[in-house]
């Protein structure tokens, strides 16, 4: 029996994809063998030793301690594009709620006060305040080209803009599904030059804290709009309303609140709903059950953060999988120590990422605690598990 401990509401649909008869699933139960989750921050939790994998149901793992497991040989699983076509959904709104005023204006509408005759001449004579701008023409920059800004930049075509897409990274798989009108940007500051709006959809790491800073708004076109749905500190917020208030940029969209932010003219600041939609929460719930559970099962791994993919079908023998520092002549250690008990190896995958490197091997016989011993002893080893 696998034990589950959820440390946040999992969709239903999501946990349902773990058989009742060999999975028991609680907010709190002891020596769990995974772990899910969606925005709880489990930085400074003890994590028990028991725990095989853990699940994020949504995109990003911030607030998970991905260094600390992956020492410890746990790879961490993620819903990359589950929540997409909701943040896309978002992104779209969010430009329709600068270019628009609606905002603005939806205040000053509610506010208005009298009688409907009343009421009617004021919105007449203040809509004037609030005229806008279409997006047909106007030029989107999207950095990131993953699963989500792929299809932001792709609806922007479909919206008759102009889209220069930003990502040094993107996949040979991405690039396939991303429209051909999508232009290529030399450089971010160069894209940065020439977009009336900018959305980002990139992590929060090293290299994308503070992306857009004071001297990166400097070389942006006047009147641009930025969009942020993707982490708070990819966007230095006080240089943005620094340049809000100097009429240089004119309006920042992102789904981050905070107190530099609230009531603070042409910012629009949400709580983040960027995958808030029944839809989506479902869609992440289920893809990240389905990687848990296979990797739980079959030792399998995709869509990790920390690890890499690996797949290798059952066969008739007993499969064994083992996590370990990414150094040589580690497969040949794990193999001799099978040789010596005499465990023939049917199948076996080795692949690497970074300083981690997974094996998955099938032998013909059943695997012996000797060997498991055996091989959790040799040095770099950091997990073995036996899959029966």
């Amino acid at each position: 029996m696998y034990k589950i401990l959820t440390l946040n509401n999992i969709s239903v649909l999501g946990l349902e994809r773990f058989p009742r008869e060999s999975y028991e699933i609680a907010s709190e139960i002891p020596h769990p063998d995974a772990i899910l989750l969606r925005s709880f921050k489990m930085h400074g939790m003890a994590i028990p030793e028991t725990v095989k994998a853990v699940g994020r149901a949504g995109a990003g793992v911030n607030n998970i301690p991905v260094p600390e497991l992956s020492k410890r040989g746990i790879p961490v699983f993620n819903a990359p594009g589950a929540n997409a076509n909701a943040v896309k959904e978002l992104v779209v709104a969010g430009m329709l709620l600068a270019c628009r005023n609606i905002c603005q204006a939806w205040d000053f509408a509610r506010n208005l006060e009298g009688d409907d005759d009343a009421i009617g001449k004021q919105a007449e004579a203040g809509k004037k305040d609030f005229v806008g701008f279409e997006l047909p023409g106007r030029t989107l920059g999207v950095v990131g080209l993953g699963a989500i800004g792929i299809k932001v930049a792709n609806v922007a075509i479909d919206l008759g803009m102009r889209v220069i897409g930003y990502d040094p990274k993107i996949t040979v798989q991405g690039a396939w599904r991303l429209s051909s009108e999508v232009q290529q940007a030399a450089s971010l500051d160069d894209m940065l030059s020439k977009v009336d709006f900018v959305s980002f959809h990139v992590p929060l790491n090293d290299e994308t804290r503070g992306m857009i800073n004071a001297d990166r708004l400097k070389r942006m076109k006047n009147g641009a709009v930025i969009l942020n749905c993707a982490r708070e500190g990819i966007v230095d917020t006080a240089a943005v309303c620094a340049a809000i208030d100097a009429g240089k940029i004119y309006s920042y969209i992102c789904d981050f609140p905070g107190r530099e932010l609230k009531a603070r003219k042409r910012v629009i600041a949400l709580p983040h709903l960027g995958a808030s939609t029944g839809e989506a929460e479902e869609n992440c719930a289920i893809m990240v059950a389905d990687q848990v559970r296979d990797y739980l099962e079959n030792g399998n791994i995709f869509n990790s953060v920390n690890f890499p993919e690996v797949h290798m079908s059952r066969t008739e023998g007993h499969r064994i999988a083992i996590a370990n520092a990414n150094v040589p002549n580690m497969v040949g250690q794990i193999s001799t120590v099978m040789a010596k008990a005499g465990l023939n190896i049917i199948d076996l995958l080795n692949k690497s990422r970074g300083e981690i490197a997974y094996t998955l091997a099938d032998v013909d016989q059943k695997i012996p605690a000797t060997v498991v011993e055996g091989i959790r002893g040799i040095d770099g080893v950091l997990n073995v598990r036996v899959i029966d």
